[in-house]
């Protein structure tokens, strides 16, 4: 069975205003972990109105929701006892006329003189999912054949609709506002493990990144890890949400490493086809259609059914099939987060928005 291990970044928001308040080295301090498994548990992210946390390597989806909620609580707590709240939002529902202050960390100061708009903007939860592969060689070979589902998952991770106040009308915002980094999207096809690297070193000597960081595609090897990284989602609402998309996601990668050793060749889906797909589910969602990895418009529903079909085998391997399957048909019965958080404003409005985004 494949190890996995999930991260989440938070925003924090002043409980009154749904404002982001710049408080993650006070929230950190305050944080209370019982038991402590890794210092990089919790830790401060780009901005100072936000938090990451980061499970410990986990076996199962069991394992991996204990520490979560763990995480979630420890956190929230924290934050509670500094006098803000943590939301589990893609984007901030509100943002104040002066930007939040970057995290003073060398590296991201020097993010923010190359690019001070992107980052003052950069106010959007992401959730990282890293499933254990072989070695980095069989790993581009994952990232080849995941790619071209990569905006089925966005389309079903879809927690960002608001920002500044409004429904932007998209469903992932936090997909938009990532687009406009110079290496961002769904990584392309590469040829093999030399080539990933070559074209990484060629990224380097143009000056387009000043380090393997600001790789932003959706979905990358990891340079800290023996795993690949999938990094398409928006932070979910709830753990249970967060749960299933990682048992899909390990699911995709536990497929892509059997079809990689003895299946067919991986699907060269062409860029601009799937960055076209990739916008689209962005923009909608599960609201209506879909473009499956083959190129064709078909009804979302549909799509998301033949994604578990495709992760069949690994998902009865793991033991995760009965799990991921209700969680699944939850998640069309009643939409994506970003449905829910519309359904909210519409409703009673910003409040309630906040109020959804910021239970634990």
């Amino acid at each position: 069975m494949l190890t996995l291990g999930i991260e989440e970044e938070y925003l924090l928001l002043d409980p009154a205003t749904a404002l982001p308040v710049p408080m993650a080295e006070q929230v950190c301090a305050a944080v209370d972990l019982e038991p402590v498994v890794s210092e990089r548990e919790i830790q401060a992210e780009l901005l100072q109105a936000q938090v990451e946390v980061a499970t410990p390597v986990c076996t199962d989806l069991a394992e991996a929701s204990r520490h979560l909620l763990r995480l979630r609580h420890a956190v929230s707590s924290a934050a509670k006892r500094t006098g803000c709240r943590i939301a589990a939002s893609g984007t901030s529902p509100r943002a104040g006329l002066t930007p939040v202050p970057v995290t003073r960390h060398p590296r991201y100061m020097a993010m923010h003189s190359e690019a001070p708009q992107l980052v003052d903007e950069q106010l959007v939860n992401g959730m990282h999912v890293h499933v254990a592969i072989p070695d980095r060689e069989v790993g581009v070979g994952v990232l080849n054949r995941v790619r071209p589902w990569l905006p089925v998952l966005v389309a079903m991770a879809a927690n960002s609709p608001m920002w500044h106040g409004q429904d932007t009308g998209f469903a992932s915002w936090r997909t938009v506002v990532y687009s406009r980094w110079p290496v961002c999207g769904p990584p392309p096809h590469f040829a093999g493990l030399a080539d990933y690297e070559e074209r990484i070193q060629a990224l380097f000597v143009a000056g387009a990144i000043t380090d393997r960081g600001q790789l932003y595609w959706q979905a990358r090897l990891s340079d800290r890890y023996p795993t690949i990284e999938v990094r398409c989602l928006d932070v979910q609402l709830r753990v249970d949400d967060a749960v299933m998309l990682a048992g899909v996601v390990r699911g995709l990668v536990a497929t892509a490493i059997r079809d990689e050793k003895s299946g067919p060749l991986a699907s060269h889906c062409s860029p601009e086809l799937l960055n076209a797909a990739n916008w689209h589910a962005a923009r909608h969602g599960l609201d209506g259609v879909l473009v499956d990895p083959e190129g064709k418009r078909r009804d979302a529903e549909d799509v998301v059914r033949t994604l578990l079909g495709h992760i069949g085998q690994a998902l009865e391997e793991s033991g995760d099939t009965q799990q991921v399957h209700a969680l699944v048909h939850r998640l069309l019965r009643r939409g994506t987060p970003a449905d829910r958080q519309r359904r909210a404003l519409a409703k009673e409005g910003l409040r309630a928005v906040t109020d959804l985004i910021t239970e634990p």
